[in-house]
């Protein structure tokens, strides 16, 4: 049966609002809203921002179990029966919501969330057992919500969309008295006590060599050993946001708000991304550090783009989004090649694998299909998913995993949970992966996982000393 929505929506002039600023004003009125951040400001296909308020449907997996909540109020609860279930469920979900009148042509309506990477057990073979810990959060969570907020920074204007069900009157009026507010509270942030670490540097540099000697046998060209930190802190960690979206700016800037936790980051990478039926990967393999010289990076890059170690496991994944794409798409093809990308504390090489949907393929499997990124995992990917989950100590949660939108119209756009946060009971849990070959040197893998957490670190100690 289909839920029926219309929306209706409002222009306003943005010029005096950011995201940030109209997120403070509203995330304690509305609490469990989500912002989405672009960085790229100056193109015209990427110059969106978006703010979720107030919740009015939700799809969420947890414990071998899925809770669908409608906007009448009823709940559904269901067992997930099977490893291939889950996607179909997800996908006739979000199918059974339909707009019926949507006279503005907006960009963006539908479910904002993500999946966790422990959820590819209900995609693969892969034997993962979430252990009961403080970091464990449900497997998959997507909001659709009342109002989205859209802020078009290409054209300054900003867009107040409500979604109404039934003969729900709009309430719209209310939404905007808030933004006219000129006032919001501020709260203070510290870290509290020491870091803690899930496995010490010797023993990451053992959980390498465990990953070579696999390679070397032939179990998997190629393996991404990670290891988790966490930070104990009072305070607010929306100013932890503030700070790495100004030190770490990425194509994904993103907060999510669940209530009991909070996930945020900002993440240079997209796992997959479908808009009027082409699908795009973009692959990030090979990474060295930055030095923080400018012209010493230039040459770094220029070594980047020579190291046999970096090209081989970059060319490897980029087969490995070729693959994964084929699996629902035609006429995959390669974009864009090697292509080198600078960021806050790293350098990345970065390409762009892209494809036709086959027309009987729904968005949600070809996510699935696609699911969890091979640059996060190995190749190939269902054995190097086993291998990781015999090698790594804890589960991993939403590492790895995706966070994004699911549109009504079919469109999807996903960045893969690197250089992210997850906040839950005063703790800020953040963790990081390095891509092993038979190759590899512990030292310099150990080297890698803890440049890519540079920038998380020194965001945290910048939040601490924001007093607005």
């Amino acid at each position: 049966m289909k839920t029926k929505l219309r929306t209706i929506s409002k222009k306003l002039l943005a010029d005096l609002h950011t995201p940030v600023s109209i997120y403070l004003k509203i995330r304690d009125i509305y609490p469990e809203s989500v912002l989405l951040e672009s960085s790229d400001y100056h193109g015209s296909d990427n110059s969106y921002s978006f703010i979720g308020l107030q919740a009015a449907a939700k799809f969420i997996a947890s414990d071998d179990t899925v809770t669908e909540q409608y906007p009448n109020g009823e709940i559904l609860n269901y067992a997930i029966n099977s490893y291939n279930s889950l996607p179909e469920q997800l996908q006739r979900f979000t199918n059974s919501f339909e707009i019926v009148d949507n006279k503005n042509e907006l960009p963006f309506n539908g479910f904002f969330g993500y999946t966790a990477y422990d959820a590819v057990r209900y995609f693969e073979k892969v034997p993962i057992q979430p252990q009961k810990s403080s970091t464990q959060v449900p497997d998959m969570y997507y909001i659709l919500y009342k109002y989205i907020l859209v802020i078009d920074h290409f054209k300054n204007e900003l867009f107040i969309v409500e979604n109404l069900f039934n003969a729900e009157q709009s309430r719209m009026d209310e939404v905007i008295s808030h933004l006219e507010n000129r006032n919001y509270a501020s709260y203070n942030f510290a870290p509290k006590g020491e870091e803690l670490c899930n496995m010490s540097d010797e023993h990451y540099k053992e959980t390498v060599k465990q990953g070579i000697q696999h390679c070397k046998r032939g179990d998997t060209f190629q393996i991404v050993i990670s290891r988790r930190f966490g930070q104990p802190f009072t305070g607010d960690d929306f100013k932890v946001y503030r700070a790495l979206r100004s030190i770490n700016p990425s194509p994904y800037l993103f907060y999510f708000d669940f209530g009991s936790f909070r996930i945020f980051g900002s993440s240079p990478e997209t796992h997959v991304q479908v808009k009027k039926g082409k699908a795009y990967i973009d692959p990030i393999a090979g990474t060295f550090r930055r030095t923080g010289d400018d012209e010493k990076d230039l040459q770094l890059a220029e070594a980047l783009l020579k190291d046999p170690k970096e090209n081989a496991e970059h060319v490897m994944l980029v087969d490995l989004a070729r693959n994964d794409l084929s699996r629902n798409a035609s006429d995959v093809q390669l974009d864009i090649y090697k292509e080198v990308q600078f960021y806050s504390h790293v350098i990345h090489l970065v390409s762009r694998v892209s494809g036709k949907l086959f027309p009987d393929v729904h968005p949600v499997r070809l996510f699935a299909d696609t699911f969890p990124a091979g640059t996060l995992s190995g190749a190939p990917k269902v054995r190097a998913m086993q291998l990781i989950n015999e090698i790594e100590p804890d589960t991993r949660g939403i590492y790895g995993g995706c966070i994004g939108y699911i549109g009504l119209n079919g469109d999807i756009n996903q960045a893969i949970t690197i250089r992210t946060f997850l906040s839950i009971k005063n703790t800020l849990y953040y963790q990081a992966g390095a891509g092993i070959v038979a190759k590899s040197d512990p030292e310099s893998e150990l080297q890698e996982v803890n440049n890519k957490l540079g920038a998380l670190k020194k965001a945290i100690d910048l939040a601490a000393t924001l007093k607005n």
